[in-house]
């Protein structure tokens, strides 16, 4: 069962914080107040960070990549507001979560240690809310535990795995060396306009800090080495793209698509393939780039409460 005592974070001290300059004890800041919005909690051996608000159903919240729970920080307290149990935590490899080396990093392996998170955090049932890889990921174990899911809203995902490309910043991660030396050796202000590009629609709403914050948890204890385990585990096979679209298509549950339509990796064509997917009868298109619940958190949550209301 997950830990109620609040844990100080398992990385590395910095030095005296008078010290740093103004953005990096902003970063410092962001990331120690998700750390202690919070608690700690083991699953398969792995141990791992949730991020739990609210009374009432358990609403999941599975992450994507290069991000952790913190992309769904401004999301929580609006869901918690809206009646429900919202809780996000971090995949083995990213976040605050632990980087076992011989982790199974590909996506089959952590849609099992998802099942595993679900049931170390006592969650029985629950409505299931997945974003960029976290829709492979927990569309397979929502189809291996249909009994288990009320709801599925997707945002910002796909279904179409073995004709997915890596959109071209994601691309050098998939090579060995090339991969490494990217990351060691990128400037995160370069990474952060990636961000901003890629994911943000209205910057003014996202500071700086909390990019960097991002960045931060990536490159967390590692260097950012597990994560790279990740991108090159992805299952781009015609086989897991049979296995997802033949198992959406046997699942009895309520579906929501909701789009940031000005989304530059995905692109707007695949939201009507995921709609089609999962036989979603509405869905909702934001004005918002890839990582929506960065600058558009109330519409997302309000559309994820829309659903999960009736049905408790």
């Amino acid at each position: 069962m997950v830990a109620e005592r609040r844990i100080p974070m398992p990385h590395r001290p910095v030095r005296d914080p008078s010290k740093l300059r103004p953005i990096d004890r902003e970063v410092n800041d962001a990331i120690a107040r998700h750390a202690a919005a919070g608690s700690w909690f083991e699953a398969g051996g792995v141990r791992s960070f949730v991020r739990r608000q609210g009374e009432g159903a358990d609403v999941v919240l599975l992450h994507g990549v290069p991000t952790s729970s913190f992309l769904y920080r401004k999301v929580i307290p609006v869901l918690a507001d809206e009646g429900v149990r919202a809780n996000a935590f971090d995949f083995p490899g990213l976040g605050l979560a632990e980087r076992p080396e011989g982790f199974d990093y590909s996506w089959s392996g952590l849609a099992r240690w998802t099942g595993e998170a679900i049931d170390a955090l006592g969650i029985d049932r629950c409505h299931l809310v997945v974003h960029d890889i976290g829709g492979p990921i927990g569309f397979e174990w929502a189809i291996r535990n249909p009994d288990r899911v009320l709801s599925i809203t997707a945002l910002n995902t796909f279904v179409d795995v073995a004709g997915f490309r890596r959109p071209w910043p994601m691309a050098p991660f998939a090579r060995r060396g090339l991969g490494e030396a990217w990351l060691r050796a990128t400037p995160r202000f370069y990474v952060a306009r990636l961000f901003y590009s890629l994911g943000i629609a209205r910057r003014e709403l996202v500071p700086r800090s909390d990019v960097y914050a991002h960045v931060a948890l990536l490159r967390m204890h590692d260097r950012g080495r597990a994560f790279l385990r990740i991108m090159r585990s992805f299952e781009l096979t015609e086989e897991k793209e049979r296995f997802l679209r033949e198992g959406l298509a046997g699942l009895d549950v309520h579906t929501r698509v909701v789009w940031g339509e000005l989304d530059p990796v995905l692109g707007r064509e695949r939201y009507d393939a995921v709609r089609a997917a999962l036989r979603a009868d509405d869905g909702y298109l934001l004005p918002a780039k890839h990582f929506l619940q960065e600058d558009h958190p109330a519409e997302v949550a309000q559309a994820i409460a829309d659903l999960v209301a009736p049905l408790g």
